[in-house]
């Protein structure tokens, strides 16, 4: 973890930051195209509206990501990051096999994050999320300036993709 001691603004990616809008036709047949869906995620247009909370977070709080994205994904999502010019920090993401639902993953590295540094605010487009991070005593920011497809909610909390 960064020297850094202010607190943290903890933001997901996907509906948050980046615009799956363009990839989500992946998970609209059975089987749902995850491999697809991932490999399109560095063509991801940025959400102006999180990327603007992102950059304003950076001058009170260290910003860091927490997203349902597979580990390996990294390399892409690390170089998204870069071009949209969002603040650099660490990036948590889900071990490739994990198919817990993200309140439990997400909730679970918010915790462990907690015991050592302050958690200024939570930023997540998924509901489920924000009510299990709120529930815990988290401060939370709902991003809802994107449209997710009902097939990415039911991805989001039945296979624990993302």
């Amino acid at each position: 973890m960064s020297d850094d001691k202010r607190p943290l603004a903890v933001f997901d990616l996907d509906g948050t930051l980046a615009d799956t809008a363009h990839r989500q036709r992946f998970l609209e047949e059975e089987p749902r195209d995850w491999d697809g869906f991932f490999a399109a995620a560095p063509q991801d247009p940025p959400l102006a509206r999180g990327v603007a909370l992102a950059l304003e977070s950076a001058g009170e709080c260290e910003v860091v990501y927490l997203t349902g994205r597979p580990e390996r994904c990294r390399e892409d999502t690390e170089a998204w990051l870069a071009r949209q010019g969002l603040p650099r920090g660490r990036v948590w993401m889900r071990r490739d096999h994990d198919r817990r639902p993200a309140r439990r993953t997400k909730l679970d590295v918010l915790r462990n994050l907690s015991r050592k540094r302050e958690i200024r605010m939570l930023v997540d487009d998924d509901e489920l999320v924000c009510d299990e991070a709120e529930r815990a005593g988290f401060r939370v920011v709902r991003a809802r300036w994107a449209t997710a497809s009902e097939d990415l909610k039911d991805a989001q909390e039945r296979e624990g993709r993302t």
